[in-house]
């Protein structure tokens, strides 16, 4: 596996124990559906937030979130789809999340940019 793969898998798992610490409990790891792949499926109460994850170490030419295409968002809105429908879930706002984790020389500084797209 190449290093910015593990340093991915590292960031999800840091991504998780953050959205732990702050009262979500993750429902899902890597969920994927037809080509949609989704990093963290998480609730907090009423709320589904549908997460992903960007890690570098760098963000100098262009910040971390503005990397999500379009395409990506509706691969994440089709998989969220799929997800809430299959599981018959009821009572839950979908909300999109972006958790951007940037390395650099004093560890790791997560941000954590709640509604970061819509989905209509």
């Amino acid at each position: 596996m190449g290093k910015h793969n593990e340093f991915g898998k590292e960031g999800e798992k840091i991504a998780a124990n953050f959205l732990i610490e702050k009262g979500y409990t993750i429902q899902y790891k890597n969920y994927r559906y037809l080509k949609a792949e989704i990093d963290i499926i998480a609730q907090k109460k009423d709320i589904l937030a549908v997460v992903e994850v960007r890690a570098r170490s760098s963000d100098r030419i262009i910040p971390i979130a503005a990397t999500i295409t379009e395409k990506k968002k509706q691969l994440l809105i089709a998989g969220a789809d799929q997800y809430v429908t299959s599981r018959k879930l009821k009572d839950v706002e979908v909300r999109f999340d972006v958790i951007t984790i940037l390395r650099n020389k004093n560890g790791f500084e997560i941000e954590h940019l709640e509604s970061a797209f819509y989905h209509f």
